[in-house]
């Protein structure tokens, strides 16, 4: 059972997802369980509930039963199996999507046409003037709002730091108003219906501002020295630190050239020092690992002299549950168990205790070790940061060491008024005090993203490796919302008021909240809000990991890229430019996003040209507000940066969404110059967009001239967007963008009236036609998006495959055109022509191997640097493109071969047009239908030709069991599965035929044979084995042919084929056997002693299994062998119940001779004693006998080969004296019944 935690499926609402048993848990009891909830009942994550069953075909069977759910609500979703007294041994998750609605008429709006514009709230101002501002992103495009936390914020203004969740931020009320949520929830609701514009919000659950009053009143909902006592040693050692760099910053440490301004590696190196010797030499932070060793050896002293034993096997030390200094404890079971004195005696228990005592300050010097190596780490740590934040030219510069600005982050708060570090010390003991020094939030670099770095087992906040962020506090849940009350309760009133207004929620530090966290609470915002939009960055680049996170919560998207307020984790850090980006480069980025087929987003100011990022933490301006006619240092409009061609943008990708441009190619065309390709496959138009990407300034850096030429297949129907940038002089604080920064704009005009680009030629190559694009003027930080519609000849051929495609799937319908011409063939459904074929012309369209396929002059298609097909028939094909299709392998080399050449297509055509006949119409079909195939551009080749095929294939398969019998027709989908075997296994050809069966036999099949040019029967024989034993003389065994005839031939309902099969076997008795080979009745051997024995078997089961089947036993037998000592010749026919007296008198008389031709011409591996031939029955048993021991003449009769191994001539197991068969028995018993009632 798969075990699908980590695999993500999403489904949309109104599917239905259906749960199938696989091969190896069909016949065992499995239940599946869910917690989707029931029609009717509310979701509740724990409460699963069992799955009912359904059978399709109204009988219980395992092959094709399934579980049903009507996806109707969104959300995350469990399940889970049981597999009979095993519990949960697989499950997974399931994601069913949200639907958005906008406008009065709530219309839908698809996920990915979702055009997506975040907003830092704090920089829209008061509450009635954001109409104005956010009307910036309505003017262009944008359909949704994406708004930092409207909350209360903390002392930083951090936008991410809320001093309170439950209240409205202050300054959105203007002087004389007070607005609340619902005034929010009012302007949402006005944005979702009049400009239908949706609207979410950030949720943050790791963290709260330090200056929230209700952490200060709850400290036990963060990590304090109280609840979290592990952490001692790392409040220490932060205060420590705190207390160093005020002495650095009052220039204690200067003469030691650890000055409060650092300027280069000789202060790194002298700070090195300090710290280790003012710091952690100080500290002592090992006592906190540590055991005393004076009251342990003395506690072990008094139960050596108790006598108290123990059964531990090694020392074991406890750790302190307050980590205390030399808090830790000894397990002194374990301790008696390994130090045991000799004796009792005052000298023995001395010696013991002194062992002990070494023992123990091993141990010590051991922790004294590991603790000097989380000193080292963390002095690596603050060094590093150091340099970073004030001597790296990446870094901030933040100048010298100041309170404001210490020499490193403080992890912890420190809620009192400034004290010495010893009197800091005596409070750490003070149960009412420790518990407000609570732990900052933060994460590690290189970390696991879902580990929490707070717990017992990290040490991240000792070894200073936290990238903290000082102005919050790491909130603790708990497993539970017992485990923490007032924080859980507090958190899901803050998402539920946050559900009431918003459509949807981003989840802000996605995977440092705890998951079972974050799942509650969106398990609270949708039962506000079932359709409720999920968005998050998890930041992590393992697509197993974020598929938990996705899976878990009900991600609906995912952040990819970075936004500029998402990239700062320390609140104290000022500006910081974008990247090393330049202008330019602002519209080519922006064209590649909205390329995406996806929901998409940016930042306010962004598309504005901002020279530097608005910081989350300090920003205090406000946006600009929006005015169509009037450009002002306060207002905006469509000539401001690249506003108008964001506009277009934004337009173009919600159309190609809408109308189904699901396909994306990306290529790489010059340095810096990339084309992306949204393709429709229903219509088959294109939308290419080509850019130029600008991350170094063009003005200084040095670019090429010229970009290749660019072949766009099809006509191209009109130039959608041509945008160039042009800039001057940049402003770097303003935040209104760049005012003489312009971009030249031209939105849909003709190819010849663009001025970057020109057409050169016309290629046709392929079958497709090419526009040749050359670029002229196309510098970086330039867009051009062409619309491509497939030229009009090509369009009206697949216009009318698509028209033909329709009888295989509604699919189709788009995109289809009528014909005014249609080739006579396609005229009628593929199925009617289908319907003409009979089971065995199924065989050569399904099926025959290479062996089959070379006795007829062929072969199977051989796919040059891959492998030869399985089959020359449609299943080879099936086959290869079954692996292809669930991956879009469009690289694999049959797709490769197909784009390159009409010769697979001629391949299947013409081998069926050959065979004439019924098959040659379907050859006709295929011809007609790759007509239309070769006159359509490559690209699109294997997409249609596997469309064909798999609708003539499924055909096929519906006309063949239409054929079968009511067992199979009513059947499950294993059942029919194996009746193609039927199919596969029985074929007619003229090598393989049997000896001519009586004239007098009605319904035998006649053919006009191509070599003879005369009518001749052509009854389908069963191939012992596929690919080896499937032609020539090796194809028809005896033995092989009547075990496999039941289930090929009888229970199929091919009843005619098998009374062929067994009156041709007749006529070839000879010596009371039939032929181990057939060979046409001319070339056999008869050295096998069961093959009969199968045959009668088969005859009993045709009388059992047919209507009026015991008629056979009167038909016909053309006899081959009228004595056992004569040649094959034409005999007179005699009934087939003559036969079969003769075949067990024989037996009961004894059968003795030697093979015709013996001797190594026949068999070269055999010995000579071999080719002697003996069979009987016991007269006192019935039990059939014979054989010798060089021969192997039943079930099993592998011939040793080796000379080398000395089995050459000596068979695998021995095959000779008694054979019990279960089908002897069972023929005696019919024979016997049959006499009794005189048939």
């Amino acid at each position: 059972m798969e075990r699908l935690e980590r695999a993500l499926f999403r489904l949309e609402q109104g599917f239905e997802l259906q749960f199938r048993l696989g091969p190896t848990l069909q016949g065992t009891e499995v239940q599946v369980y869910t917690n989707y909830p029931a029609k009717g009942h509310k979701f509740d994550r724990l409460k699963f509930r069992p799955l009912d069953w359904v059978y399709p075909n109204g009988w219980e069977d395992d092959c094709d039963k399934y579980c049903r759910l009507d996806l109707m609500v969104a959300g995350s979703y469990q399940y889970y199996f049981s597999c009979g007294d095993k519990e949960k041994v697989g499950g997974g998750y399931i994601i069913v999507d949200p639907v958005l609605r906008v406008g009065a008429n709530d219309v839908i709006l698809p996920l990915d046409c979702i055009c997506s514009q975040t907003y830092l709230a704090k920089c829209l101002g008061p509450l009635d003037k954001w109409l104005d501002r956010v009307r910036v992103a309505k003017e262009t495009g944008y359909n949704m709002i994406h708004f930092t936390p409207l909350q209360k914020l903390g002392v930083s203004g951090f936008c991410y730091s809320m001093a309170d969740q439950l209240e409205l931020n202050p300054d959105f009320s203007p002087e004389g108003k007070h607005y609340t949520w619902g005034d929010v929830g009012n302007l949402v609701e006005t944005l979702r219906k009049d400009w239908n514009m949706v609207c979410i919000s950030d949720v943050v659950y790791n963290h709260t501002a330090v200056s929230s009053e209700w952490i200060h009143l709850h400290p036990e909902c963060g990590y304090n020295l109280v609840n979290s006592p592990h952490l001692k040693p790392a409040w220490l050692l932060d205060r420590a630190l705190w207390h160093l760099s005020c002495e650095v910053a009052d220039g204690k440490f200067s003469e030691q050239r650890v000055p409060a301004l650092f300027q280069d590696e000789w202060n790194m190196n002298a700070l090195r020092g300090v710290l280790w010797q003012q710091v952690f030499s100080r500290l002592r932070l090992w006592e906190f690992l540590q055991v005393c060793v004076d009251e342990a050896v003395e506690q072990f002293r008094q139960r050596l002299q108790n006598k108290i034993k123990s059964c531990k096997k090694q020392l074991k030390l406890v750790q302190d549950p307050q980590h205390r200094r030399f808090g830790n404890t000894v397990d002194m079971n374990s301790a008696l168990d390994i130090f045991t004195p000799h004796s009792m005696s005052p000298s023995d228990i001395q010696e013991c205790c002194i062992c002990f005592k070494k023992r123990l300050e091993e141990l010590n010097s051991g922790l004294y070790e590991e603790m000097n190596h989380h000193a080292e780490q963390a002095i690596n740590c603050i060094v590093g940061n150091v340099v970073y934040e004030r001597l790296s030219d990446q870094g901030p510069k933040l100048g010298p060491v100041t309170r404001k600005y210490p020499l490193c982050s403080r992890y912890f708060s420190f809620p009192f008024k400034e004290m010495t570090f010893d009197e800091e010390m005596q409070l750490m003991e003070q149960r009412e005090k420790a518990c407000h020094f609570l732990a900052h939030d933060g994460f590690v670099k290189g970390n696991d993203l879902l580990r929490n770095c707070a717990v017992p087992g990290s040490e991240a906040y000792l070894r200073r490796e936290l990238v903290c962020q000082a102005d919050t506090i790491k909130l603790r849940y708990g497993e539970k919302p017992e485990d923490c009350p007032y924080l859980w309760a507090h958190m899901k009133t803050y998402t539920e008021m946050t559900a009431n207004v918003f459509s949807g929620v981003c989840l802000i530090n996605c995977l440092s909240t705890p998951l079972h966290v974050a799942e509650y609470m969106l398990d609270q915002a949708r039962s506000l809000r079932p359709d409720l939009y999920v968005v998050a960055e998890p930041m992590i680049s393992s697509e197993e990991l974020q598929n938990v996170c996705v899976t878990r919560l009900g991600i609906t998207s995912l952040i990819r890229g970075k936004q500029p307020h998402q990239q700062l984790t320390e609140c104290e850090r000022p500006h910081c430019k974008y990247q090393t980006c330049s202008v330019y480069d602002f519209l080519p980025r922006s064209t590649l996003v909205s390329m995406a087929c996806c929901a998409t987003g940016s930042i306010r100011g962004y598309d504005e040209l901002l020279p530097c990022q608005i910081s989350a933490v300090r920003e205090d301006h406000q946006y600009t507000c929006w005015n169509s006619e009037a450009r002002t240092c306060d207002q905006v409009n469509l000539q401001t940066g690249i506003l108008a061609g964001k506009l277009a943008l934004n337009r173009l990708h919600q159309e190609l969404a809408a109308e189904g441009f699901t396909q994306v190619y990306v290529e790489q065309l010059d340095e810096g110059v990339v084309a992306v390709t949204r393709h429709c496959p229903s219509s088959h138009q294109s939308v290419v967009a080509v850019l130029w990407r600008a991350i170094k300034n063009p003005e200084t850096q040095r670019h090429t001239e010229d970009v290749s030429p660019m072949f766009i297949p099809g006509h191209i129907q009109e130039v959608v967007l041509e945008a160039v940038t042009n800039s001057n002089k940049k402003e770097d604080k303003n935040i209104n963008g760049l005012p003489e920064c312009t971009v030249e704009i031209q939105e849909h005009i003709q190819l010849k009236d663009s001025k970057v680009v020109k057409k050169a030629d016309t290629v046709s190559k392929h079958n497709s036609i090419y526009q040749e694009i050359m670029f002229e003027k196309f510098t970086p930080g330039c867009v051009v998006i062409f619309r491509v519609t497939p030229e009009p000849r090509c369009q009206e051929q697949l216009g009318a495959l698509r028209h033909h495609l329709i009888q295989f799937s509604p699919q189709y319908q788009t995109g289809s055109l009528a014909e005014h011409s249609t080739p006579s063939i396609l005229t009628e459904p593929l199925r009617i022509i289908m319907s003409k074929l009979t089971l065995a012309d199924m065989n050569i369209l399904l099926y025959r191997c290479d062996a089959e396929e070379r006795e007829d002059g062929g072969g199977c298609y051989n796919i040059p640097s891959w492998l030869p097909l399985n089959y020359g028939g449609l299943q080879g094909l099936m086959s290869v493109m079954a692996e292809i299709r669930p991956k879009n392998y469009l690289g694999h080399p049959l797709c490769d071969n197909l784009r390159q050449g009409d010769w697979l297509m001629d391949y299947v055509s013409e081998r069926l047009l050959a065979k004439g006949g019924a098959v040659g119409e379907v050859g006709q079909w295929f011809q007609a239908m790759f007509g239309y195939l070769k006159n359509i551009p490559r690209y699109l080749v294997p997409c249609y030709f596997d469309s064909i095929i798999q609708g003539a294939y499924t055909s096929a398969l519906e006309a063949v069991f239409k054929y079968m019998s009511s067992f199979v027709q009513n059947g499950s989908s294993l059942v029919k599965q194996l009746a193609l075997g039927s199919v596969q296994m029985c074929g007619a050809g003229h090598s393989w035929a049997f000896p001519t069966l009586s004239p007098h036999l009605k319904d035998v099949p006649y053919h006009l044979s191509d070599v003879t040019n005369q009518v001749e029967q052509c009854c389908v024989t069963l191939a012992a084995g596929l690919p080896h034993f499937c032609a020539g003389v090796l194809r028809c065994w005896g033995r092989d042919t009547f075990i496999s005839l039941r289930g090929l031939l009888l229970l199929t309902g091919r009843h005619l084929e098998a009374r062929s099969i067994i009156l041709a076997f007749a006529g070839t008795l000879h010596h009371g056997l039939i032929p181990s080979l057939l060979g046409q009745g001319s070339i056999v051997r008869y050295n096998c002693r069961d093959a009969v024995w199968w045959w009668l078997q088969s005859i009993q089961e045709y009388c059992t299994l047919v209507p009026n089947g015991v008629s056979i036993l009167k038909c016909p037998v053309r006899r081959m062998y009228p004595t056992d000592v004569s040649g094959p010749q034409p005999t007179e026919d005699q009934p087939l119940y003559d036969v079969i007296q003769e075949a067990m008198q024989s037996h009961m008389q004894g059968i003795s001779f030697r093979e015709t031709n013996a001797g190594p011409q026949l068999d070269n591996s055999m010995n000579d004693e071999g080719f002697n031939v003996e069979a009987g029955v016991d007269q006192t048993t019935g039990f059939t006998y014979g054989g010798n021991r060089f021969n192997c003449g039943t079930w099993m009769n592998k011939m040793g080969e080796s000379e080398k191994a000395h089995n050459k001539g000596i068979p695998a197991t021995p095959r000779y004296s008694f054979s019990i068969f279960v089908c002897l028995a069972n023929i005696h018993h019919y024979v016997c019944k049959q006499h009794r009632y005189n048939e």
